[in-house]
């Protein structure tokens, strides 16, 4: 490898510089391989440089002065087998001669050409001993070493740049090929689930899939897919964050030095041409189209929107939106019959700052954590536009993200999209964050992914008064039709499964909670039975971390395989999944077993929630209790509805006490009772304040939907209980226990049977508490 410093302005004929190879550069250098010098030399030795009278030594021959000198062109092409021949960095010269710019043919001036000596052994000693210590010496350290080993300055600086230049290389070559054995053992991995997702048994508990469960396998394939494509984003990632290839090119391309910043500004879309046809220009007209159609549809009523005298939520008149709104993305197909529309709006003030909010839906970690219930998988594909600088850095952000959205049950599927999202501050208090989906890039992908697209949707942030937000949501989706489990048809076809409300609510949940998790004067009424802020802290912290989890199992994420069993009962459908965990110190480590069942009551949400979360009913339902006495051990608020709370419970067993976490949540659409017995002596030292990342903990619970079913008020009445319209709940029970401690061990008949006693035993004692235990 030929190594020039292109460090100043001087021309490369007069100093020799740093150089990058590219294919779209070479250098032409003189005269290096004349008289069998040059690459094809080998290393170890290094020669100093003295000038010679090139016409006497013509002269002296007999022969005539040369006039021309030989040229040799090095491209990157050829500059690593150099290097394999000869060790170019223990080579240096003398330019310091310049050739007589007269006529060539006047004897009377002479040429001056370059001899080239090597280095010493004892120099090149002398100079890797110093290179260990210091691969970038001063001036002042490189003056040292050239005076003690009568060398030229110079050539101490040039032998040091081309040494980092090879140990670079050798590095990048060691890089490489770690890249290329993780992409084919992920490979592997891949082949080995796609392998498993032909068999429709469990490789567990034996079950075999129900042929009601057949169809899911290309979803099962989908997924792998996804999951490939999302490796593959990490692997770029990894390859970039090396510094040493720019985002999207391959390890064995080579990079351009012309290009400078320029090179560093693009995206991974602009390599990505050929595999999603996406060009930069087309995504900001898009996304530019649908932030001004987002605004409008923010801020227009009727006829755009008309309010429903039924059920007071607003519904999108079509018909005026398509005479409003032309298709943003002319290239895609004409919507398909078996395709439906789903849209809806809602507006909420939240308790959070403007810059921290637009950060938290910028951010794909936070964005996912910030609505844990809905969001089961996220990541962002690739960043097509960063932003400008300062203060204001998302002010024309651009991103192609992937998303997984998910409803508290197995028994409805999730959904699955790909989205442009893009960020624009309209004024100093007012922000814009718009989603579209881009045809090709779904078309690229997967065929399979056009179940759902995200038709312009967001909302418009604009800043209030005491660190408050006004949050207008639009959600626009379009998605095709299905087959839904009757328990949750009219929630998911209403588009209220995953509509504007849910987001909404869902929202502002998860930002009082974070309010209350920093506050430092919460009331005492409102935290009991801990005296230090650090103990509650660590509590809430734990807490989080259980219903997370639980969140993350009661889905139907491609995180889990279920498998519906028969129920003791008869009555209900449940469904099975089992894990093993090796490594994970937040659960129980062995083989864990989990099941969950759906039903119907004839009950308003807010009863049954109130009903579940009260200490002095749980032994009307927790089996695992025997009807021993339930006592409040610690109480901590974390919102301001008194459901939004974290309680440790003491039960009285027959034989020793038992300590329960219990985390319950509520919003506008759905509740989520969350429990796990704990270790009394390591829940005491995290009363105190001590960290709760070990305290294991294996989450069961309850969440809580309206069964959709909205109407009018019965009754005209002044007495709020008369004039209740609600509808039933839909209840959704999952239970999980450590079968084996060792993750070995196969699932037993025996385990399958004890936790569906359990499921069917609570569900049991739960419909008879209501009265509705003959039908549902």
């Amino acid at each position: 490898m030929v190594v020039v410093d292109m460090s100043n302005n001087h021309p490369p004929s007069h100093e020799t510089k740093d150089f990058f190879p590219s294919p779209a550069l070479s250098l032409s250098l003189a005269g290096i391989f004349r008289d069998g010098g040059g690459a094809g030399s080998s290393a170890g030795n290094m020669e100093t440089t003295e000038e010679v009278d090139e016409g006497s030594a013509a002269a002296s021959r007999g022969g005539r002065p040369r006039e021309e000198t030989s040229t040799v062109e090095i491209s990157s092409e050829n500059s690593e087998q150099m290097r394999s021949r000869g060790s170019d960095d223990d080579l240096e010269h003398d330019d310091t001669c310049n050739e007589d710019e007269e006529d060539p043919n006047n004897n009377s001036k002479k040429k001056k050409r370059k001899k080239y000596h090597r280095h010493t052994v004892q120099q090149i000693r002398e100079m890797e001993a110093l290179f260990k210590e210091s691969p970038h010496p001063d001036e002042k350290q490189r003056q040292q070493l050239s005076k003690q080993l009568g060398l030229h300055p110079r050539q101490v600086k040039f032998w040091f740049q081309n040494r980092r230049t090879q140990i670079k290389a050798i590095q990048e070559r060691h890089e490489n090929s770690l890249l290329k054995a993780e992409i084919e053992k992920l490979r592997e991995e891949n082949k080995g689930l796609r392998g498993t997702s032909k068999n429709p048994s469990c490789p567990n508990c034996g079950f075999a899939s129900s042929s009601n469960n057949a169809p899911t396998l290309p979803a099962e394939e989908q997924q792998l897919r996804i999951e490939n494509a999302r490796l593959r984003a990490e692997v770029e990632k990894l390859r970039a964050a090396l510094g040493k290839y720019p985002l999207g090119t391959s390890p064995n391309s080579s990079s351009s030095c012309s290009g400078g910043n320029d090179e560093e500004n693009k995206s991974a879309l602009d390599f990505y041409t050929g595999i999603f046809g996406l060009e930069k220009p087309r995504i900001m007209h898009i996304v530019n189209q649908a932030m001004e159609q987002l605004t409008k549809m923010a801020t227009s009523g009727e006829p755009l929107w008309i309010r429903s005298f039924e059920t007071g939520r607003e519904i999108l008149n079509y018909d005026e939106y398509t005479k409003e709104f032309p298709p943003i993305d002319k290239s895609g197909d004409v919507k398909s019959k078996r395709m439906c529309i789903e849209a809806s709006r809602d507006t909420g003030i939240v308790f959070m700052e403007l810059p921290r909010l637009v950060q938290t839906f910028m951010d794909v970690n936070q964005w996912r954590e910030m609505f844990p219930s809905m969001i089961s998988k996220a990541a962002t594909v690739d960043v097509i536009c960063n932003g400008t600088e300062g203060a204001n850095s998302w002010d024309g952000a651009v991103q192609l993200m992937f998303a997984e959205v998910q409803m508290l049950t197995p028994v409805v599927g999730t959904r699955e999209v790909y989205f442009v999202r893009y960020c624009k501050q309209m004024s100093a208090a007012q922000w814009g964050i718009v989603d579209v989906s881009v045809d090709k890039v779904e078309g690229s992908i997967d065929a399979s992914l056009l179940k759902c697209r995200k038709l312009p949707s967001g909302c418009i942030l604009q800043e209030q008064s005491n660190a408050h937000c006004k949050v207008t949501w639009v959600e626009h989706l379009e998605c095709q039709k299905s087959i839904v489990d009757s328990l949750y048809r009219v929630t998911v076809n209403s588009g209220q499964a995953f509509g504007a409300r849910r987001w909404m609510a869902t929202l502002q949940q998860q930002c009082e909670r974070l309010l209350f998790f920093m506050a430092t004067n919460i009331p005492t009424k409102d935290t009991t039975g801990v005296a230090t802020l650090a103990g509650r802290k660590s509590i809430l912290t734990l807490a989080q971390r259980m219903t997370w989890g639980f969140y993350r199992v009661l889905g139907a994420s491609s995180y889990n395989t279920w498998n519906k069993v028969p129920s003791k009962t008869g009555q209900e459908d449940i469904r099975m999944t089992s894990r093993r965990n090796l490594t994970d110190p937040g659960e129980p480590q062995g083989l864990i077993l989990c099941a969950v069942s759906s039903i119907w009551l004839p009950v308003s949400r807010n009863v049954l929630f109130d009903f579940l979360k009260d200490e002095n009913h749980r032994h009307e339902w927790d089996v695992m209790s025997n009807g021993g006495p339930v006592q409040s051990v610690a109480n901590l608020a974390k919102g301001q509805d008194k459901g939004n709370a974290v309680s440790i419970q003491a039960v009285k067993l027959r034989e020793n006490n038992m300590w329960i976490l219990q985390d319950t949540s509520t919003n506008a659409y759905e509740s989520a009772v969350v429990y796990a017995p704990v270790d009394i002596a390591g829940m005491q030292s995290v009363i105190t304040g001590c960290d709760s990342s070990n305290i294991a903990v294996l989450p069961s619970g309850f969440s809580i939907l309206p069964d959709g079913l909205e109407s009018r008020p019965f009754v005209i009445t002044s007495r709020p209980e008369d004039r209740s319209s609600e509808g039933g709940s839909l209840l959704t029970v999952a239970f999980q226990i450590l079968t084996s401690n060792s993750p070995t061990t196969k699932l037993s008949k025996e385990s399958v049977e004890s936790i569906n006693n359990l499921l069917s035993c609570t569900l049991h004692k739960i419909k008879t508490r209501f009265q509705c235990d003959n039908g549902y």
